[in-house]
């Protein structure tokens, strides 16, 4: 088998707030605390979402305001203020569901501590954890759900305080795709016309009686190419060939967006090139192969690259090419060329490869 490899960068985005730079969240919910020195208790306030940075966890800023009573000295309240600076870590898919985790320390302000009282709450730090989804309702706006669990050293003692709440996620600020590189668009060598036989020309003759006749030109295999110029004279019918009678090959460069399938208008025009090449030489069949960097899960990279050997599949056979001339597979993050350690190789390991066979 003869094998013809093509590779391309690819990318991708999917309909979610990881399009865009900023999230701003207006939440609610309730506070449930496990110590005795406050009553449940309503929280509200907002929370802040950075995603132009190039790490897996995205910073978080989250300002909660509360107005709590104090369990043993009713009606006595309290304000409560809670900021915290979290990491969140979004699961992204192609459903519009986005589920995430977050993990991170914050600060609890109480501004009425209790009088000196038995169970009086201090002013301190505190670290959180929780998980959330996000629901998309339009490209920029999902509904916001989350439960986090906030740990606290308080007057000699641990306190852990469960939160739930909801609210509306705002994504805005879109960020600019990377430029893509240029590549070669397949270029197919034009097959020459054969120049017309010469006419044999009188042969004066000796005293011999019989003129000299001269043989026309042949083409033995029907290439287009007489045998005299034709390297190679046994090409099987179905391959178009060069000015020297062999069978021509293609290669074909694809631009992908970070984590997607789909191809831009400059790619579908070189698909539409090498379903061309593919019609004329009907003996090669095509094997489309993709791949992905090591981002996300090998579960995830594996779907992930057999959609985009898929995409490619479907768009030759729409082309014209016979869909039994063609298969495809994805191979995940499993055959990295370049390191995916940094940006620009992670950008090298999101590829197509194509293997041409006879």
């Amino acid at each position: 088998m003869k094998k013809i490899a093509f590779s391309s960068l690819l990318a991708a985005t999917l309909l979610s707030a990881s399009n865009y730079n900023y999230e701003v969240s207006p939440m609610a919910g309730y506070v449930f605390p496990s110590s005795q020195r406050l009553d449940d208790h309503a929280a509200y306030g907002a929370e802040f979402q950075y995603n132009a940075v190039d790490s897996l966890l995205k910073p978080e800023l989250s300002v909660l305001w509360s107005d709590a009573d104090y369990e043993y000295i009713k009606p006595h309240a309290t304000d409560i203020w809670r900021t915290a600076i979290n990491g969140v870590y979004d699961y992204t898919t192609s459903n519009g569901i986005t589920p995430f985790a977050k993990v991170g320390l914050g600060y609890e302000h109480i501004n009425d501590r209790g009088n000196g009282t038995e169970n009086l709450n201090h002013n301190g730090a505190f670290a959180d954890a929780g998980a959330g989804v996000k629901v998309g309702i339009t490209d920029q706006l999902a509904l916001k759900l989350e439960a986090i669990e906030m740990l606290k050293f308080n007057h000699f003692d641990w306190d852990n305080s469960l939160l739930l709440m909801a609210g509306l996620n705002f994504a805005f600020g879109e960020k600019a795709q990377p430029a893509a590189p240029v590549a070669v668009a397949p270029v197919l060598a034009p097959v020459p016309t054969p120049a017309p036989a010469p006419a044999p020309k009188p042969v004066v003759a000796a005293p011999a009686p019989k003129p000299v006749i001269v043989a026309a030109p042949v083409d033995s295999d029907g290439d287009g190419v007489f045998d005299p110029q034709d390297k190679c004279p046994n090409t099987p019918k179905g391959f178009k060939v060069d000015s020297e009678g062999c069978p021509l090959k293609a290669t074909l460069h694809l631009n992908f967006a970070t984590n997607s399938n789909k191809v831009d208008a400059e790619g579908t025009a070189k698909v539409d090139a090498f379903a061309a090449f593919m019609k004329e030489s009907t003996a090669y069949k095509a094997n489309i192969v993709g791949h992905t960097d090591s981002t996300a899960s090998d579960t995830y990279n594996q779907k992930l690259s057999e959609k985009r050997a898929e995409m490619v599949k479907a768009m030759l056979i729409k082309d014209g090419v016979a869909a039994d001339r063609l298969t495809s597979e994805g191979m995940g993050e499993k055959m990295p060329v370049a390191s995916n350690k940094t940006k620009e190789g992670r950008a090298e390991n999101r590829r197509i490869e194509v293997e041409l066979c006879k």
